[in-house]
């Protein structure tokens, strides 16, 4: 699911500056293509906000009214509208007589304030960074305590010159610390206004100037690689020369067992050997503890969008391989160089070539087609070019796949997917996909009628229909059969299904509860908010039946001896845990789940002779818990270590750069000599 990581953030504190300011409109761009708008209008002491993104047949929708008071701060700030996926937003912000008031979806909250303070909003629009930075400027230090909680920080980096409509404009950088896990990157002009937020994905940018939106991302990303790259120096640890691991036991997916005491010898990039607990070091060696804890080989998460931003929070969470389910080309070729080079952290990638079909609902991945022709000139692209796969896309014409997968197939190339709208699982599964992307797009076809179209959030919306679904029909059964038959594997994605249906406003998500109250406050408040409106009679209902139902489905899947596929779509790391907790449901042990994940995966993937168990002569890719995940899978979310490609990091000391508190220490280390 491509996001702006720009617009989960937002604080509210109204400037008397900005009472001049009289109307002030922005365009959304993702992938070239302008996506939605932001307008504001300020009369006095009230700004009216406009804002609305429609990506991929999804985006938020907010409509917001600021009122202030004599000294410019905000006396009360209302927020209606919908988020990405549908959930409704009614939050309120209000402060008077030394009291300050918030609603927003995880309850009520309220705070003695001895001067007016600065909120932060959970469901704000970009323009709440103009608002912040006003307030920061004027600050010492450039930084800010905050309600419900936190310190809000600015940065001022370079400025440069914009060309657009209005004629050349110097703005400046300016980072935006302390709410969630990274910066958000801003432009301000001269008179300290917002010009634009900027991402590598894309950019909210003042109307006029959108013809900078290349050169912009282009920048964010080069400004994103010098944090993580001061990060990697920071975090990152090579010995130079053998580390001995004592005292571990390893998870061996031969047995699916852990193994007696040993030692581990690491040199370089790969596993030097494995010898008994008790044997002697060589000089020069570094001599690592491990405290009678488990080595687990290397996590595949294979459902991944990588960025710079997630790439060491994935590896921090053992995730040393990731398959790539879309992304911009060039942008990620980029990435996986800075990665294999050791410049910034991140794991192994495989990659898929991802191919939409040209509509108004197209997402802005990868290459959009018009035609077969164009169809198959991509595939040839992504052929040329050591692709591992391809992936079809939403609003790919169903025509156009036998052709596009007998070239995949010729190319040596695999064929993953959705199922493009207008069609069934049936027909791509006959048409020579190789795996289904999702479970829901494997099970809507059962469900939905040939004219409804799932390029847009009805395809997730209508999951409602699944709890009254048969699993004995005969349609039912057909699909079941023919992935058997075809030895075919699916990509099930469950977290994200779990989300989708089971998240609720004020709750703590099911599958964040080990987790979230290590994470900074605008994660935590983010993550307390249902994805979809369930406020009609009997939908919050039908959405937890229906994860009952995709689990059942799931089950019956892997009971019949298709091949599971464990990827997150929502970023991996700390949900990757929670995917693999799932299978457990789904009729899994934890032993082969553990073997999915590492072994398994990497048999899939074709790279079981040097990865996906802890050998002689394989990468160095592993990672280091205290507990015992073939017993309690959870063990998983403790990592005290972790190794790729033979560098070290410690989780303990990486988190805190991303606001996360540790869950756990990391292991005592000798250095050499």
């Amino acid at each position: 699911m491509a996001k702006f990581a720009f617009l989960a953030l937002a604080a509210v504190l109204l400037s008397p500056a900005l009472a001049a300011a009289q109307a002030a409109s922005f365009s959304v761009i993702q992938g070239d293509k302008v996506v939605g708008h932001l307008i504001s209008d300020t009369k006095g002491d009230l700004t009216t906000v406009d804002f609305d993104v429609k990506n991929n047949g999804r985006g938020p929708t907010m409509a917001e009214t600021i009122r202030t008071g004599p000294d410019g701060l905000p006396v009360s700030w209302t927020l209606k509208g919908a988020t990405t996926f549908g959930s409704k937003v009614e939050e309120h912000f209000s402060q008077a007589n030394g009291r300050a008031e918030w609603r927003d979806s995880t309850g009520e909250g309220s705070a003695a304030v001895a001067a007016p303070a600065l909120y932060v909003t959970q469901s704000g629009s970009p323009w709440s960074d103009q608002i912040t930075a006003h307030a920061l400027l004027k600050a010492p230090g450039m930084s800010l305590k905050v309600l419900p909680g936190g310190t809000l920080s600015l940065t001022k980096g370079e400025t440069l010159t914009v060309q657009g409509a209005a004629g050349p404009l110097q703005v400046t950088r300016y980072d935006l610390t302390g709410v969630d896990l990274t910066p958000t990157v801003m432009l301000l002009d001269a008179q300290g206004e917002l010009f634009a937020d900027v991402h590598p994905n894309g950019v909210v940018i003042r109307k006029g100037y959108e013809g900078e939106e290349t050169r912009l991302r282009t920048l964010a990303a080069t400004w994103a690689t010098q944090r993580f790259v001061t990060l990697e120096k920071d975090v990152a640890h090579r010995y130079g020369g053998p580390v001995r691991i004592r005292n571990v036991r390893l998870f061996d997916p031969k047995t699916s067992a852990l193994t007696g005491p040993v030692s581990v010898l690491v040199d370089g990039k790969v596993i030097a050997a494995v010898e008994a607990v008790d044997s002697p070091p060589t000089p020069g060696e570094t001599t690592i503890d491990g405290q009678g804890g488990t080595l687990v080989a290397g996590f595949y998460e294979m459902h991944a969008h990588l960025s710079q931003d997630i790439a060491l929070l994935n590896l921090l969470a053992g995730i040393t391989t990731v398959r790539d389910m879309g992304n911009d080309n060039a942008v990620l070729d980029t990435l996986i160089h800075r990665m294999d080079a050791g410049e910034i952290g991140g794991p192994h990638v495989i990659r898929s070539g991802f191919i939409e079909g040209k509509s108004p609902f197209s997402a802005q991945n990868g290459i959009v087609v018009d035609s077969q022709q164009a169809a198959l000139d991509a595939v040839r692209w992504y052929g040329a070019r050591d692709y591992w796969q391809i992936k079809i896309y939403n609003s790919m014409n169903p025509a156009w796949v036998p052709a596009m997968t007998q070239e995949a197939h010729r190319l040596g190339l695999r064929v993953a997917g959705h199922v493009p709208a207008f069609a069934n699982a049936d027909q791509m599964i006959e048409a020579g996909y190789d795996e289904i992307t999702h479970i829901n797009q494997f099970s809507l076809g059962w469900v939905i009628g040939p004219g409804e179209d799932t390029r847009t959030l009805f395809r997730l919306t209508a999951l409602k229909r699944l709890p009254a679904l048969d699993l004995q029909s005969p349609k039912v059964q057909h699909t079941l059969q023919l992935m058997v038959d075809g030895r075919k594997a699916i990509d099930p994605t469950l977290g994200i299904h779990e989300q989708l249906t089971q998240n609720r406003d004020g709750q703590v998500p099911p599958g964040a509860v080990d987790y979230l109250d290590h994470m900074p406050i605008g994660y935590r408040r983010n993550a307390m908010k249902a994805w979809v409106d369930t406020s009609a009679p009997g939908d919050d209902a039908a959405y937890r039946g229906a994860f009952d139902k995709l689990i059942d489905i799931t089950k019956i899947l892997h009971d019949r001896g298709v091949f599971i596929v464990f990827g997150t779509d929502t970023g991996g790391s700390f949900t990757y845990h929670r995917e693999l907790e799932l299978y457990q449901r789904a009729g899994m042990s934890p032993a082969e789940i553990l073997k999915r994940a590492t072994f398994d995966s990497a048999r899939y993937t074709g790279q079981e002779q040097r990865m996906g168990s802890i050998e002689k002569g394989k990468l160095a890719d592993f990672f280091l818990i205290p507990g015992d995940p073939t017993k309690a899978l959870k063990a998983i979310k403790t990592i005290r270590m972790v190794v790729k490609d033979g560098t070290f990091y410690y989780p303990t000391e990486a988190y805190p750069r991303f606001g996360i508190a540790p869950f756990t220490t990391a292991p005592p280390v000798t250095p050499a000599g």
